[in-house]
This record gives C-alpha cells, structure tokens and sequence, in this order.
C-alpha cells in the first residue's frame, strides 16, 4: 500500500510560536514540516491546519503560516470535535443505487438505501503531521480512524516535548492501524517514478530539506 497524492489531504497539527521552542528537536520537525507542505502544494495535495488556543500558545510558525489556509483554532485536543471534518474537502454523496446490493431492490428502495448510506469523501486518505505526538495528533488520528478514513502520520514531522511520549504515540498509532511514514517516503511515494513532471523541482525541494 502506497500514498497516492490524487487521493491524499494534509494535514498540520500546531506548529505554534509558543510550542514548537519547547519540542524534542524542533527545529527538525519544523524543517521536515515545511517540507512535506511544499512538496504537498507541489503534487496539489490539500494542505490544511490546527492550532490549539492560539491566544495562549501563539499563531502558526512563520515557516510554515504561508503553506497551509486558515488553521483551524480549537481548545478540544481532538481537532474532530471542533469542525476538522467539515474543513477536510467537501465530500461527494454517492449517486442512486451505490452498493452492491442496491441494483436488487425497487428504483424507490434504491434512492432510500441511497440517502442512507454516508457519503464518500472525494480525498479520503488523510495525512497527519504535528505535535504534539501523544496529545493532539494522536486524538485526532485515532478519531479519523473511527470515522473509516485512512490515516497515514509522517513521524520525522511530529514531536512531543518528550521523545518518550511521542515513541509511545507512534506506538498507539501503528497498533490501531495508522500507517507511519516519514517525510521523504511520503513524497517519493506522491511522486511515483523518476518521469514525475514534478521531479526535478520536487528533488531540489527535498536535497535543501
């Protein structure tokens, strides 16, 4: 299984003023942050983000403010629970009679059975990367997950004030089916191949880190 970026939105948990001085190796997941954005922007992956009371923990960093819309202000650690998934980008309700066994039942059932089912988000892999690890990102990765998408967290972008804490994230993480990358397997993956029109540019982005 491979990232595919047609299918793919990011997503950057609280890269604030505030915060990131005090994260195990800041400046690294700084850096690896604003990478995986650009090459984001790059493929036209959707590039969205948190902060967490950006009255107390400061607006988003700088490096990183100019690649991502808006960020979503929230108190709730799970960003979920504060409109992240009506930020994610619009889904697309399935058309009449979706389903394996909707063709069996009256045109009338079908269009009922229809309206029920949920609707389909148009990108429904959702990458995550943010800090901190054991708090924010993991909370709102696992209610991703209870909502059927598919979750993908790039390690080496994420962090925690203590190294521990954010192991054992990543440790929860895997063990509740979230796929762990790191920043550079997510963007050879968008790319695919060598013959990507995108390479070069997206290869120069990657060698300056």
């Amino acid at each position: 299984m491979l990232l595919d970026a047609d299918q793919c939105q990011l997503v950057l948990i609280d890269y604030q003023t505030r915060l990131m001085p005090v994260i195990h190796d800041g400046e690294r997941v700084t850096r690896k942050a604003r990478l995986l954005a650009r090459i984001a922007h790059l493929m036209g992956v959707p590039v969205w983000a948190t902060t967490q009371r950006a009255a107390a923990l400061g607006p988003f960093v700088p490096d990183l403010a100019s690649l991502v819309t808006q960020p979503l202000d929230k108190v709730a650690f799970n960003a979920c629970a504060e409109g992240l998934l009506q930020r994610l980008q619009p889904p697309v309700a399935r058309t009449p009679g979706h389903g394996k066994n909707a063709r069996s039942l009256p045109k009338h059932l079908r269009q009922s059975a229809a309206a029920e089912e949920p609707p389909e988000m148009t990108r429904p892999v959702i990458v995550l990367a943010g800090v901190e690890a054991h708090v924010c990102l993991l909370q709102t990765a696992l209610s991703l997950v209870e909502q059927e998408l598919e979750v993908w967290v790039v390690s080496d972008a994420s962090g925690s004030r203590d190294v521990r804490d954010s192991d054992a994230a990543f440790d929860r993480l895997a063990g509740n089916g979230v796929e762990l990358v790191t920043t550079e397997m997510a963007a050879f993956e968008w790319l695919g191949d060598a013959e990507h029109p995108d390479f070069s540019e997206a290869l120069t982005l990657i060698k300056a880190g």
